[in-house]
């Protein structure tokens, strides 16, 4: 298994190691953070749960960690690795360059309740909200992926691809 927090990228740049979470409910809704810069309360998105690996973490061990911080679910099955991407992107005075794997996961426990959010998280996240796939495609938000919409259709069409996919770099 993986293991460790930083990987060297072929341009040289260091990698944050990130495991995300694409969780579903029994009714397929997909639950994403809403996020905002600290500094600039206007600038939102929405993004879904997960983070950084710490110490000798598993990307599944932070999934699962990072999902339990987030949202205070903990009765979830985690299932495989749909998306990988490159992304980098300024936030909160630093730019931060990750290389973040997406985990299928489900679960039947839909309450919230973030019980374990950093300082930082506390100062940039406003909250938390169940999304179908059809309000997901005709929202006019920022959402991260930003083809997220498109590929949960696809994912609850199709099911999990056999091998994860590799997503587009996103460089903002």
């Amino acid at each position: 298994m993986e293991r460790g927090t930083e990987d060297v990228a072929e341009r040289g740049v260091v990698l944050r190691r990130v495991a995300r979470v694409v969780l579903l409910d029994p009714d397929d809704r997909i639950l994403l953070l809403h996020g905002y810069e600290p500094d600039d309360p206007e600038q939102t998105w929405w993004f879904t749960p997960g983070g950084g690996l710490e110490g000798d973490e598993t990307r599944e061990q932070a999934a699962l960690r990072e999902l339990a911080e987030e949202t205070g679910i903990t009765d979830v099955e985690l299932g495989p690795v749909l998306w990988r991407r490159i992304c980098s992107f300024p936030f909160d005075g630093r730019r931060w360059d990750q290389d973040e794997w997406y985990y299928l996961a489900r679960t039947t426990q839909t309450a919230t309740a973030p019980a374990g959010l950093t300082e930082l998280e506390a100062r940039s996240v406003a909250g938390l909200r169940w999304w179908t796939s059809a309000e997901l495609s005709a929202a006019r938000e920022t959402v991260y992926p930003t083809r997220l919409a498109e590929l949960l259709h696809r994912l609850l069409d199709e099911g999990p691809p056999s091998a994860p996919v590799v997503l587009a770099p996103e460089i903002a």
